[in-house]
């Protein structure tokens, strides 16, 4: 089968529920640039994304934006970095650098978090 590098609607966490439940239950790490928070399984047929820049950190919402941008692209070209889990994971990734960092580091960044993610044990999250 092949997989496609798109970043569909259903790949995109949304909903303040879905957002809460992730930030109270999911387990949290950083890397370089990067604080990531990840819960697994979702109950979604795919692995679902929200990426936040702080507002603390970037006033102007072009850097902001920049930044999502390229993390998402990140996220978009190696997500099958995480392999075919029987249960899906919802991903939080936090920029935490304060200065904007070329792509290239911010794909380096994605990249280990993703590899992370795939090497770390199923964890069962309870559901409430």
């Amino acid at each position: 089968m092949e997989t496609t590098n798109s970043l569909s609607r259903a790949e995109r966490l949304r909903g303040r529920n879905d957002i809460s439940r992730l930030l109270a239950q999911g387990r949290r790490g950083s890397v370089s640039c990067l604080h990531y928070c990840c819960l697994r399984p979702n109950g979604a047929e795919a692995d679902r994304i929200v990426v936040s820049v702080p507002k603390k950190l970037f006033k102007r919402a072009v850097k902001r934006n920049l930044l999502k941008r390229r993390i998402r692209e990140a996220y978009r070209t190696q997500k099958a970095l995480l392999g075919a889990a029987e249960s899906r994971r919802d991903i939080l990734f936090i920029y935490n650098s304060p200065e904007v960092l070329p792509y290239a580091t911010i794909r380096a960044a994605v990249a280990e978090v993703l590899t992370r993610l795939a090497d770390a044990p199923e964890a069962k999250s309870t559901v409430k």
